[in-house]
């Protein structure tokens, strides 16, 4: 029995090269639909680990007060528009929440289009300048590679220090150690005393191209009309935190001035509640990619079998002549079902490298988290055995029923 699989293994790998051109086109159909399945999932992939990545670093005991709620779905459209969160509204909370255990951080972006010169050195004008106090960091889950964070004394005396995100090691530091570095925005010079580890980019967001200075020093410097600020408050105990969020939210519509029965003109949003609504959000990009995958797997698998049963027309002649010197159905329905899986194999294992790489190199690009989609691999290794099972088996056993008079006589 092994002789005879052999042997048809054999006859199928003469076939196949004897066809080069059917063979090519055949695996190209195959790697395509691969390719779209392996590549779409592992920029998702690549998407959820930056995004859950940037939101977990938060931690599970810090939530945030922002102008709106998070909002899953785009189709439900703002009834009211909030007010800003003004920057009383930001210290009058700061100085007021009481609650044990906490520490609230205020910031804002006073630019996104700043430019840093160190020396005769400059960067692009596309770095954002964040004004903030000294709890920023540890609510943000931000951590630095060397140097210090701003203190308390630095925010209230205005000092004119700063913390560097990564990128700027490379760009006007020469992967110098910048600590204690003079760099100049706007005319203003600043000591650097801290380097940022690196956190990447997400939709063009670059946190590792941004400086962090003291909170008034930013407002002093760039005066914009309508800033809206930020506050995170970071709970000791995650135990804690439906009573740290709700004495929150009292004190919040208290400073806004609201009456009980009107609702909250602010959102309050917990990290791990925000990351379970980007999960969501993120499946169904998943569910998305799965079903214009099938879609174009289901049309490589068409392809397939109609170029098998084409190839079964053509060697007519072929399956009578075996089948006169004795072969059996199954030994001719295998030739052809081995030559089906091997086409169905090679398509597949292109399409895995193809989809692998297009994807890494996207998400290097937009500069995602990359991790190799095992479950990608996998599911497109069975699919591509299925599609190689299920587009054989008809021509297979068309092949096998072929008549040996009627086939010795076809021309």
């Amino acid at each position: 029995m092994f002789s005879i699989y052999k042997e048809n293994i054999s006859i199928a790998l003469t076939a196949i090269k004897g066809q080069l051109l059917r063979t090519i086109l055949t695996v190209f159909i195959i790697t395509i639909g691969i390719t779209a399945l392996v590549g779409i999932l592992s920029l998702v992939g690549a998407l959820e680990n930056t995004i859950s990545g940037d939101f977990a670093s938060m931690g599970a005991n810090t939530f945030t007060i922002q102008r709106y709620e998070f909002k899953t779905k785009h189709s439900r459209k703002r009834t009211k528009i909030n007010p800003i969160l003004s920057y009383k509204n930001a210290t009058d909370f700061k100085n007021k929440y009481t609650f044990p255990f906490t520490k609230a951080s205020i910031s804002f972006y006073a630019t996104r289009a700043a430019e840093v010169k160190y020396q005769n050195k400059k960067t692009d004008p596309e770095v954002s300048i964040l004004g903030i106090n000294e709890n920023f960091l540890e609510n943000t889950g931000a951590t630095l590679t060397s140097g210090r964070n701003l203190t308390f004394f630095d925010i209230k005396h205005n000092t004119r220090n700063c913390i560097l995100g990564a990128d700027f090691l490379k760009t006007i530091f020469d992967d110098n150690d910048p600590i204690n570095k003079t760099i100049t925005i706007r005319g203003m010079k600043f000591k650097v005393i801290g380097l940022l580890e690196s956190k990447g980019a997400t939709f063009k967001n670059n946190q590792d191209l941004r400086v962090l200075i003291p909170l008034q020093l930013a407002r002093s410097m760039y005066t914009l009309p309508n800033i809206d600020y930020n506050i995170s408050i970071k709970v000791a105990d995650k135990q804690f935190m439906e009573g740290a969020q709700d004495q929150a939210i009292a004190l919040f519509r208290n400073i806004r001035g609201l009456r009980p029965q009107e609702i909250n003109n602010f959102g309050i949003e917990r990290s791990d509640d925000l990351l379970n609504k980007i999960s969501d959000i993120v499946g169904y990009l998943y569910y998305a990619a799965w079903i214009i995958s099938i879609i174009t797997i289901f049309g490589s698998s068409i392809a397939l079998m109609n170029i098998m049963l084409v190839s079964v027309t053509e060697r007519t002649r072929e399956i009578g002549i075996r089948k006169a010197l004795g072969a059996k159905k199954i030994t001719i329905a295998s030739q052809f079902f081995i030559e089906t899986l091997l086409i169905g194999q090679l398509g597949g294992i292109l399409g895995i490298i193809l989809g692998v790489t297009i994807g890494f190199v996207i998400a290097t690009v937009a500069k995602f988290d990359f991790s190799t989609p095992w479950l990608a691999i996998v599911a497109a290794t069975l699919i591509s055995f299925i599609i190689a099972v299920i587009s054989g088996s008809y021509p297979a056993l068309k092949a096998a029923k072929e008549d040996p008079i009627e086939s010795l006589r076809y021309e």
